[in-house]
């Protein structure tokens, strides 16, 4: 499947900004002023660019998306929004476009100033790259610590008109979104109305990228941007045509979800992607914080590592989550291997046939507490020794 999008093209380029001889300057541009909106972390310190595309989104437009890897711009002041201004200005004047429109964002280390002389030096020859395949090039370019780059594209019908939507996406630590470091950039033709299309991207980030973990920490820098440029001339998806409505944002939510899998599945030295599934609670509150508690918890995640089907961590952990619980009603099983009911182990064979299913590349771990019909779903990884590794030396 070709991976482009009508009206849109995109570059990458190494520019240098702080490792030698890789890609890590990209540009997302499209022919015509697009509808835009978006989704940033919840972190309170907020890096400088996350803070000028929310200023910059209260128009609900935007033309171009320019990105880096290797440095976030986060926790630099205002030098940093100044920064983040004067590279915006850079793309806007070789794109001849109001530089209102372009959003900026940025990965990489915390708390260094971002030097604006490899922007000026690479702009020429990433506005010159533009092409409407440069999509797989922009993924590589906006990676850190991610071992693959990660693109996702669907097509559907609206109305009788094809309607494309591709997303790229980065992140492999540093993510529990609230939003997930994590970057996403969804493009597509579709004409639709601003009110709509933020009320689909807020849904699908919270269903998606908000039901991921793979170390617990929140980035200053999770973004989310979808740009709908109508270059598709199918008819408007607005409040008069709810089933069309409901048929895209399912396809906008379908393609978050894949990104989110491949986020997981990518953690930093991840060996093995898990599903944590909580049912029974009193409410869907409740299953989701007693998910994301054993999703976030280390001695949990490095039995998953160790293939031990340690189920006492994963009780402790329900424990000390924010969701009421009768301990001796609590199922536990490993994919269909049941390892503990009623909160009582079932011995020496259901943990040696549930460390099998542990030997898997993914698995899903179900906690039925049997106390209500609330439920929740969150997608997490393996800790290895990788991780500290990787993160014990990451400025090096």
């Amino acid at each position: 499947m070709p991976m482009s999008v009508k009206g849109f093209s995109a570059a990458a380029v190494g520019a240098g900004i702080r490792y030698q001889h890789r890609l890590d300057l990209g540009l997302i541009y499209s022919d015509r002023p697009a509808v835009a909106a978006g989704v940033f972390t919840t972190n309170r310190v907020k890096a400088a660019p996350v803070l000028l595309d929310i200023e910059r989104l209260r128009r609900g437009q935007a033309q171009a998306i320019l990105v880096n890897s290797g440095n976030a711009n986060a926790c630099t002041g205002e030098q940093g929004m100044e920064l983040a201004r004067s590279v915006g200005q850079m793309a806007a004047d070789r794109l001849g476009i109001d530089p209102e429109l372009v959003q900026i964002a940025s990965t990489g280390v915390i708390g260094e100033a971002l030097d604006t002389g490899p922007f000026a030096e690479a702009m020429p020859e990433l506005i010159a790259s533009l092409s409407k395949d440069g999509f797989d090039d922009l993924a590589m370019a906006i990676m850190t610590t991610d071992t693959v780059p990660k693109v996702v594209r669907k097509t559907i019908d609206v109305v009788g008109v094809p309607v494309s939507i591709l997303g790229v996406a980065k992140g492999s630590g540093m993510i529990m979104p609230d939003m997930a470091t994590m970057l996403c950039f969804l493009i597509t033709d579709a004409r639709i109305v601003f009110p709509v299309l933020r009320e689909i991207v807020t849904t699908g980030v919270e269903n998606t990228f908000n039901r991921i973990t793979v170390d617990g920490d929140t980035s200053t820098n999770d973004t989310v941007l979808v740009l709908a440029n109508g270059a598709a001339g199918n008819p408007w998806l607005d409040e008069d045509s709810p089933a069309a409505v409901e048929s895209f944002g399912r396809a906008v939510t379908e393609v978050f979800g894949k990104l989110a899998t491949k986020i997981v599945a990518d953690g930093e030295g991840a060996t093995k992607a898990v599903t944590i599934q909580v049912k029974g609670a009193r409410d869907k509150d409740g299953a989701l914080a007693a998910a994301r508690t054993i999703a976030n918890s280390p001695l949990v995640k490095t039995a998953f590592f160790g293939q031990d089907p340690n189920w006492g961590r994963i009780m402790a952990a329900l424990g000390r989550s924010d969701c009421f619980f009768h301990p001796d009603r609590v199922s536990i099983a490993f994919d269909d291997v049941p390892i503990v009911v009623e909160g009582t182990g079932l011995g020496p064979e259901a943990e040696r046939k549930s460390a099998q299913v542990m030997q898997q590349d993914a698995f899903i771990l179900t906690i039925d507490l049997h106390d209500g019909s609330g439920s929740g779903e969150i997608q997490t990884c393996d800790f290895s020794k990788e991780y500290i590794e990787i993160n014990a030396d990451y400025r090096s």
